[in-house]
């Protein structure tokens, strides 16, 4: 990021330059949160088949604490001293990945697709949490809360894709779509 994101004051304990690097690693955080939340509502309102009801109601808490997770990351930010880019255009300009390829499909198919949506997202948090613990143990703390959840998450994603036999069958897909059209297979 080649935004100056050095604040002009921040929490005590933490010098300026270093706390604009939590910021920049932050804000990351927040459009990446910001992004599974849409993410999730997009699959709640376009999931269909059989398990339509399953996956339905379980993308909501889901919805519920990524929204908290945001807000936390947010707080953070301001508290360091930055802003905390909430907008649209700031995440669509500042993010890192492509936009969610499924539109109205089965609930499996979804599942697949946000299997890889998780995998990405926890990727990222874990990569986070290296960066931030060299400098601030409560941004680190709060990120591995979230961490926690997110993984969770995955795993009520996961157990929808696992064969009895403890295949996940997303487990070699690149793409959403291919991870979709695998979990499709299984619905």
């Amino acid at each position: 990021m080649t935004k100056n994101l050095t604040p002009k004051y921040t929490v005590p304990g933490i010098e300026r330059e270093a706390a604009g690097r939590l910021i920049g690693v932050l804000r990351l955080r927040l459009h990446a949160l910001n992004d599974l939340h849409l993410t999730l509502k997009h699959v709640h309102w376009n999931v269909v088949g059989p398990h339509f009801i399953a996956v339905h109601e379980m993308v909501d808490p889901q919805v519920d604490r990524v929204r908290d997770m945001a807000d936390d990351v947010a707080e953070r930010i301001a508290a360091l001293g930055g802003v905390a880019q909430g907008t649209p255009g700031a995440l669509v300009e500042e993010r890192t990945w492509q936009d969610y390829s499924i539109g109205r499909d089965g609930a499996i198919a979804h599942l697949g697709a946000l299997d890889l949506v998780y995998t990405g997202l926890i990727e990222g948090v874990r990569d986070a949490i290296k960066e931030v613990g060299e400098i601030d143990p409560a941004t680190e703390d709060l990120l591995i809360e979230q961490l926690r959840d997110l993984e969770q998450f995955q795993w009520f994603v996961r157990a929808h894709l696992e064969s009895s036999s403890g295949t996940l069958v997303t487990a070699d897909a690149d793409t959403e779509k291919e991870a979709a059209a695998r979990g499709a297979e299984l619905g």
